[in-house]
């Protein structure tokens, strides 16, 4: 089993986020389950979602303490609180950032990548609305869902423009991780 645990502030749609991929890696014949974690329940607060995916059917159902990849959506929370607490050791910190992994400077040991993906989501989707983006970075960082079973999953969240142009933005964000950054 895979365990997702995903970092944002309220309003930039971290459940959906672990949504979408729960329902990316159903669309590729996983088993998968999504669920959030909310503190205060107001704009801009810290709030974790977090994701499973196996090829067995999943029967836990507490928090993910020791995940296997972190989705970090707003990179100040890593100064705020302990976003990395649990990381597996052969684990993958995703952070959303312009900066190179190398200056966050972080005390792990698991591979720690970055992508702009507030960048990408105002070109493409033309709102810093970057959950989507993010989910398609992961997707091609690890392998765990295939990017169309993402697009597809994006698709039905979002019908129409709206879906579309957030399918360009994650194949952009999965083609960038695919090619090695």
């Amino acid at each position: 089993m895979k365990e997702i645990r995903i970092h944002g502030r309220g309003g930039q749609g971290a459940v959906t986020a672990a949504v979408l991929l729960a329902d990316a890696a159903f669309h590729d014949g996983k088993f998968s389950q999504a669920f959030p974690s909310f503190g205060s329940e107001r704009m801009g607060a810290p709030v974790q979602s977090f994701c499973r995916v196996d090829d067995h059917r999943v029967r836990t159902r507490e928090q993910v303490y020791t995940p296997d990849y972190l989705i970090i959506q707003d990179w100040t929370l890593i100064s705020a609180i302990d976003c990395l607490h649990g990381l597996k050791e052969d684990g993958l910190c995703l952070i959303d950032s312009e900066k190179e992994p190398g200056e966050f400077k972080l005390d792990t040991k698991a591979r720690v990548v970055t992508i702009p993906a507030t960048a990408i989501a105002r070109e493409i989707i033309g709102r810093p609305i970057q959950n989507t983006t993010l989910v398609g970075a992961l997707c091609g960082a690890t392998g765990l869902i295939s990017v169309d079973a993402v697009k597809q999953s994006v698709q039905n969240r979002f019908p129409g423009p709206v879906g579309e142009k957030n399918a360009q933005a994650v194949q952009k964000a999965f083609d960038l991780m695919k090619g090695g950054r």
